[in-house]
């Protein structure tokens, strides 16, 4: 599929789910467009050579600002790429109900291929160019990472934002997904994998759909195939398991690897991070194509790499109930027609994998207030839980034990907020997903779309643009 249009895709998803809202063709037309495109090449030089780096950063709608998204470092970025994952946010952020218009950033480079010092230098320089068109801040737009990106990307950025604009007292919300001890936020490492986990178990629990699949309701005793072992894949895997899910399969960019008992994904992530490969983990079974696990009969399916992976030519032989896209855009508008007339149930990525962008929001007003969350009241309710124990012991007159005293006792800390707040925003993202389905009588990716859409036109209209 070399003339493959991942931007094309999204906007005939767009252009479905505007069927079912009430705006004007204006209106719509603006909502669909990518407001701002920068496209940017430097030269950085690399040990005697010097090299031109292609980059981009495409800002996709300003009705909420500052812009949001995430910035991809591979060799595959291109335009229309960037332009459709900006155009992703848009409608993530809306689902989810996150204030931000919808951003991305790539640059072409490969990560596993160029030394952390090199990286540094492109990453340095590509901050560097957005501060002098204005293309990031705080208040304007607030990159995060992405593949091929993490922490440490995100800390040279921050750095060096920092160094360009002195004394911006809210400068550390310039960026989010930063490390712990530089402003980030508890649980934002784990935020889209945990994410993907809420939005299975909230789905899981619909009895019709569950009975329509032939499963039960709830994750529990469900087997799991997941495709990618990064940040998003080894965390969506490992959270998954505790709801008494088995992970069967597990695909990286060597392979394939199958066990019915189950894995243990913790050991299987540090074996490969030990030997570089999956391949040889005691006790597996390698499949024979890579591509392989997606064909797995398993009841979850879990596409946590790249897009466009199911498509036309490999679509039917997909045999999984459901599939969460734990990646953007893993499915391509055709494949998910002949996924939809086999029965199964797709968690689309504009919803699935949200939980990144909503723990992004917290990290960001937790760097625009200043204060850690959890620090003003973590002590008051461990002394409120004290007190409400205290009274009933002393009109009971029998005492609680001090270990479940020590158990009972306990204020919630930033990660519980966390967690807490990620989980519902899933939770309630999903229920009114599922009351978009059920006026439209549509599928779910596009009901999702009809209510991002509907929620970025009401904003237009609130800013007295459109009547």
């Amino acid at each position: 599929m070399s003339n493959y249009s991942f931007y094309q895709d999204v906007e005939y998803y767009v252009d479905q789910a505007s069927k079912y809202t009430r705006f004007q063709k204006g209106i719509l037309d603006q909502i669909r467009q990518c407001n701002s495109v920068y496209r940017m090449k430097f030269p950085i030089k690399m040990g005697n050579e010097v090299h031109v780096i292609e980059a981009y950063r495409v800002q996709h709608s300003h009705h909420r600002l500052p812009t949001k998204g995430g910035i991809r470092f591979s060799t595959a970025v291109n335009q229309d790429e960037v332009k459709a994952l900006a155009a992703l946010m848009t409608y993530k952020c809306a689902i989810v109900d996150v204030p931000f218009g919808g951003a991305k950033g790539g640059i072409k480079v490969s990560p596993s291929k160029t030394s952390p010092a090199m990286m540094e230098k492109i990453t340095r320089r590509y901050t560097t160019e957005l501060v002098k068109k204005n293309f990031i801040g705080p208040g304007l737009d607030v990159p995060a990472p992405d593949y091929g990106s993490g922490e440490r990307e995100m800390a040279w950025i921050l750095d060096t934002y920092s160094a360009l604009k002195p004394g911006e007292v809210d400068g550390y919300g310039c960026v989010t997904g930063k490390p712990v001890n530089l402003y980030g936020i508890r649980g934002r490492t784990e935020a889209t994998g945990r994410g993907v986990v809420y939005a299975l178990n909230v789905a899981c629990s619909y009895k019709k759909d569950m009975e329509a699949l032939g499963l039960e309701v709830g994750l529990e005793g469900k087997t799991v195939a997941v495709q990618g072992l990064g940040n998003v894949g080894y965390h969506a895997a490992r959270i998954i398991q505790e709801y008494g899910c088995k992970v069967v399969g597990i695909a990286e960019r060597e392979g394939s690897i199958y066990c019915a008992e189950g894995f243990d994904v913790e050991k299987v992530y540090k074996f490969r991070q030990a030997n570089g490969s999956l391949l040889e983990y005691p006790g597996s079974t390698v499949l024979k194509e890579r591509n392989d696990i997606l064909y797995m009969d398993v009841d979850i399916l879990i596409p946590a790499a790249l897009e466009n992976q199911i498509n036309k030519s490999n679509a039917k032989k997909v045999n999984a109930k459901i599939i969460a896209e734990a990646a953007n855009g893993p499915i391509t508008r055709e494949g998910q027609d002949i996924l939809l007339k086999k029965n199964i149930l797709i968690l689309p990525d504009i919803y699935a994998n949200a939980g990144g962008v909503t723990v992004s929001y917290f990290e960001w007003l937790k760097n625009l207030s200043h204060v850690r969350f959890g620090r003003m009241k973590k002590r008051f309710e461990e002394n409120t839980q004290l007190n409400y124990i205290e009274m009933v012991e002393d009109m009971t007159g029998k005492s609680v034990g001090a270990r479940e005293k020590k158990a009972m006792i306990r204020g919630s800390n930033e990660t519980d907020l966390v967690n807490s707040g990620l989980e519902d925003t899933m939770i309630e993202a999903y229920h009114a997903i599922k009351e978009t389905q059920k006026r439209t009588k549509t599928d779910l990716r596009t009901a999702a779309f009809t209510l991002a859409i509907t929620k970025v036109g009401v904003a237009y209209q609130g800013m007295g643009i459109f009547p």
